[in-house]
């Protein structure tokens, strides 16, 4: 035996007890010549011809009888149906000497008469009449094919449908002088390949297929015995068994064999086990030992082996005092049958029972095997591994109980192995023990930082660069990773990890709070997307301002007004080496980012003594060249911005007039722009408070800011007064003022401040519009001595002028306000009193002569109403007063004085009755005289009218300078008489 092999008890091996006597004593009875199983049945051919069938509980359930005298030397169940192959070896009919008899049989198919099952065929098999004993048997499992080796060294095939019994044909395919020892079918889709064994030789032929009728191929020149040749159901390679070894064989020839020394006399295939019989070793073989244990019967112990040739392990070994006869399987278990008619049962252990044996002898590579071979999942697998790992550590190799470790991975919580290498001799097995739960994507946070701490230890920075930079998916975390080498002071990569991730705003904090490096972060939020570039824009705008006050201010002025476009790198050459950092080049500034990194998170086994390097790498030194892309996004408002200038006014001025240039700009946002605008126009103004060339610029730009707000509007008022006021900017209150209308207001302002000379300046540009600042300006002069004679009298006569001529006060409330302050005298308003008493005299005696001409008009209306009332009217007209034409006969006569053809008044339909006011009815109308009595009419309607409309009285009453003369003229058109009327003209005669 070789030594390779390990030696198991993986299967349990107990004796069947059959409790029936009649089964028992046919089995003690060594009658039985066959044994076959299938379908869940063990069938049994006896020397007399009859088959028994048993049943699970090891009890004949039925049995038949086959032939009549000879034995059953073979017999095959075809798995899954009713038919039972029986064949056995009966006297001739012809002469005395032994045929060999073939019989199919369908068990579910009784004769109704003997209760025996149905043959379907019977056939005799062709030796060429030569008496030799059957020695092999084959058959395929449709029975269409069959093999039978003989003694005598010839081989019959017998082809045909035996189950139907629709004929079969014979044919004696190899002979020779070696008597056959096994035959063997391996059938390949369209193929049907015999192999033959002989005492000398393994032979192979083509039986059916492609290359039949060739002449057999001899595949190894040794042979086997009887019973030592089977074949794998699961591969179909045929195995042989000889003394030296296992072989196999495929149709491409002998494989590998499988060395096991010792005599063999059966052979079967149960799973992935070969099940041996070795038949007892020779007297003078045998051991000393052996022959002190067993005595004299040393001769007769046959050894029953179970082998896994590839795992190379002795499964199960025993050894038994009687010769097995018969190996078969059944019911999941693999059984033996003696000579003396035991029957033992096999039974493979569990696989962790199996598993449990491998790990009492530390065998934990071959338990992976095991595993594995058994179909044990990875999870399982990984249990091994473990324990594997956990020897090995135990024994000091290190190195190796990592590698364990690793392979179960995915299913060991890593804490319990990194508190194993947590020393500074095992930093490198730790270090590799991290660097694959990233691989496995099973790294969290803590895990990252411990790897980071692990190569500053080393300081590995080819490590470093490898896990940071390495490709394909992310394998840590990523923001655990950043903020590590952000703590360290390693800022470039820090930066090149976000840059690669896409986490922008990363960068540009990495950039402006780690690297104060500015200026490239304000370059690489120009390279973002408009979406993207506007937070990292927002969160720093005030540093950004700061340090880069020019160049941040036209991002923001690129951005707010919608130009803004990213830019765009130039390609850059493969395999550009890495800019040195000022204090020795990249590995210089990588090496000391990883002295601080350990410093960070003190372990067990590091030293927290390394020095912080002062390099500020920068993300790269490519020089970028803005290029334009097309894109669109919808600007902010620019008051979001505002805050983002605090304390820098010039830059702010900048952005505000750039973005006032927008057309685009919304009303409310152009106010906002507007009113910030003029607040630091107001702003830089006071900066300078000694200079007034300098806030005479910016009171000048703010001024022109509100004067063109007056032409459209776009800064509130109240906005405007109060940041003027809070500027002492009286310019802009003033503008104010003058646009609100507020004319009252200025003038009253320079009052309240006591400027005369800026209320006389007021009085004379906004006099003439308003009017009421005359009275005002009287009131103010007169209110004080010093006013009035900073004023002068000129300024008070030209005053009370304007007063006059607007009539804006009378006389009487002018004195009673030069009364109210002992400031004015009589001899100041004498002149205007005089001019005042003397108009008013003109309009009296004006109004009497309009009164007396008005007197003798009414006398003369009465006069000629009387007459036409009493007094006849004589007509002397001659012509027509519509043709000119003389009268002539009919004739109308109007008391108008006015006469017509009665033909002129029925061309021109005058006949037609007129209507006249009070629903009367006239039945003509002078047509001269029609007009001037139709705006008559129409005048006394209206009157009547607005006798009703007491809202027009009133307002026209509050709106009146003389009230009297308004009540005079609304009783003189009559509309507050209790009755009106109107007039019409003539009646004709």
């Amino acid at each position: 035996m070789a030594l390779t092999w390990r030696s198991f008890d993986f299967f349990e091996a107990t004796p069947i007890k059959i409790t029936d006597d009649d089964t028992r004593a046919f089995f003690e009875s060594n009658s039985i010549s066959s044994v076959c199983s299938g379908s869940e049945s063990l069938f049994l051919g006896s020397y007399d011809g009859l088959v028994r069938i048993v049943g699970p509980s090891w009890k004949v359930v039925r049995s038949f009888r086959a032939y009549e005298t000879g034995p059953i030397t073979h017999m095959r169940q075809v798995e899954g149906t009713s038919l039972l192959v029986t064949i056995a070896e009966e006297p001739s009919t012809t002469d005395s000497t032994n045929m060999p008899l073939l019989k199919v049989w369908a068990l579910d198919k009784p004769v109704k008469k003997t209760g025996i099952p149905t043959c379907l065929s019977t056939l005799a098999i062709n030796n060429g009449k030569k008496p030799f004993p059957i020695s092999a048997f084959t058959a395929t499992e449709d029975l269409s094919q069959l093999a039978v080796g003989f003694a005598n060294g010839a081989v019959t095939v017998i082809r045909g449908d035996l189950i139907h019994d629709l004929g079969t044909k014979q044919r004696i395919i190899y002979e020779s002088d070696e008597p056959i020892t096994g035959v063997e079918l391996r059938v390949d889709s369209n193929l049907t390949t015999l192999f033959v064994a002989t005492t000398s030789r393994i032979l192979k032929l083509v039986i059916s297929g492609k290359g039949h009728g060739q002449a057999p191929k001899t595949v190894e020149d040794n042979g086997c015995g009887v019973g030592c040749m089977a074949v794998d159901k699961k591969t179909g390679d045929i195995i042989v068994a000889r003394d030296d070894a296992i072989y196999t064989y495929t149709l491409d020839g002998r494989g590998p064999p499988t060395a096991y020394e010792a005599h063999k006399k059966l052979i079967s295939v149960y799973h992935d086990y070969f099940a041996l019989v070795s038949p007892p070793t020779p007297a003078a073989e045998s051991d000393t030992l052996r022959r002190r244990l067993w005595g004299g019967a040393s001769d007769n112990i046959f050894t029953f082996t179970l082998l896994d040739p590839e795992l190379r392990i002795i499964a199960h070994s025993e050894s038994v005092l009687s010769d097995i006869q018969h190996i078969f399987q059944i019911w999941g278990d693999l059984y033996t049958l003696t000579q003396e008619g035991k029957v033992y049962r096999y039974h493979e252990k569990s696989l962790q029972q199996r598993l449990e044996m491998l790990y009492q002898r530390n065998l934990y590579t071959l338990a992976v095997e095991v595993a594995q071979k058994s179909g044990l999942d990875g999870k399982q697998q990984n249990v091994i591994f473990r324990k594997h790992g956990d020897y090995l550590y135990q024994k000091g190799n290190y190195d190796e109980a990592m590698a364990q470790y690793i392979k179960a991975i995915d299913s060991t919580e890593p804490s319990q192995v990194i508190r194993k290498f947590l020393d500074t001799q095992r930093i490198h097995n730790l270090i590799e023990y991290l660097e694959e739960l990233h691989e496995h994507h099973k790294a969290t946070s803590d895990h990252t930082t411990l790897l980071l701490n692990c190569y500053a230890k080393l300081k590995d920075i080819e490590k470093l660069e490898k896990f940071i930079k390495s490709p394909g998916d992310l394998k840590f975390d990523l923001d655990t990773a950043i903020s590590m080498c952000r703590q360290g002071g390693y800022y470039e990569q820090a930066a090149y990890l976000a840059k690669k991730h896409g986490e922008n705003d990363l960068v540009v904090d990495i950039l402006i709070e780690d690297s104060k490096a500015y200026s490239e972060a304000l370059d690489f939020i120009c390279h973002l997307d408009a979406e993207t570039a506007y937070p990292c824009l927002m969160k720093y705008a005030r540093v950004l301002i700061e340090h880069c006050p020019k160049e941040a201010t036209e991002v923001f002025i690129a951005y707010y007004t919608g130009k803004y476009q990213p830019r765009i790198d130039p390609p850059t050459v493969e395999n550009t080496p890495v800019a040195a950092t000022t204090n020795g080049g990249f590995a210089a500034g990588a090496a000391n980012a990883v002295q601080n990194l350990s410093s960070l998170l003190p372990l067990p086994y590091m030293n927290t003594t390394a020095v912080v390097g002062t390099s500020k790498p920068t993300v790269g030194d490519a020089e970028l060249k803005p290029e334009a892309i097309p894109i669109t996004y919808t600007p902010p408002r620019p008051r979001t911005a505002f805050s983002s200038f605090i304390d820098h006014p010039d830059e702010f001025i900048v952005f505000l007039e750039a973005c006032l240039q927008e057309e685009s700009l919304s009303p409310s946002d152009k106010t906002d722009i507007n009113t910030t605008l003029f607040e630091m126009y107001l702003h830089k103004s006071n900066e300078k408070r000694n200079d007034d060339q300098h806030r005479q610029e910016w009171e000048a730009k703010a001024k022109s800011l509100i004067e063109e707000s007056s032409q459209k509007p776009s800064i509130e008022n109240s906005n405007v007064l109060l940041l003027s006021h809070l500027s002492d900017f009286r310019a802009g209150t003033t503008l104010v003022k003058e646009q609100s209308g507020l004319l009252f207001d200025i003038f009253r302002s320079y009052t309240s401040a006591k400027d005369t000379r800026g209320a006389i300046k007021a009085l004379r540009k906004y006099g003439p519009e308003e009017p009421q600042l005359y009275p005002a300006a009287l009131a103010y002069l007169t209110s004080d001595q010093k006013i009035l004679d900073e004023a002068g009298p000129e300024e008070l006569d030209s005053i009370l002028t304007h007063i006059d001529r607007f009539g804006l006060m009378a006389p009487l409330q002018v004195v009673q306000t030069l009364s109210k302050y002992p400031v004015a005298t009589m001899g100041m308003i004498k002149p205007y009193l005089s001019k005042r008493i003397e108009r008013e005299r003109k309009d009296i005696e004006e109004n009497r002569g309009h009164l007396g001409a008005f007197r003798t008009e009414t006398d003369e209306k009465r006069r000629q109403i009387y007459e036409l009332e009493n007094e006849p009217v004589v007509f002397q007209n001659t012509r027509c007063s519509a043709c000119g034409a003389g009268l002539e006969l009919p004739v109308v006569h109007f008391l108008c004085r006015h006469s017509f053809h009665g033909r002129c008044l029925r061309n021109g339909n005058l006949g037609v009755e007129r209507g006249l006011e009070g629903g009367a009815k006239a039945v003509g109308e002078c047509p001269t005289c029609a007009v001037e009595n139709d705006t008559i009419r129409a005048l006394k309607r209206s009157q009547g009218e607005n006798a009703e409309r007491h809202e027009l009285f009133r307002d026209g009453l509050e709106r009146s300078e003389d009230r009297f003369r308004t009540v005079a003229e609304w009783f003189g058109r009559g509309v507050m008489s209790v009755g009106g009327g109107g007039g019409g003209g003539g009646q004709h005669s």
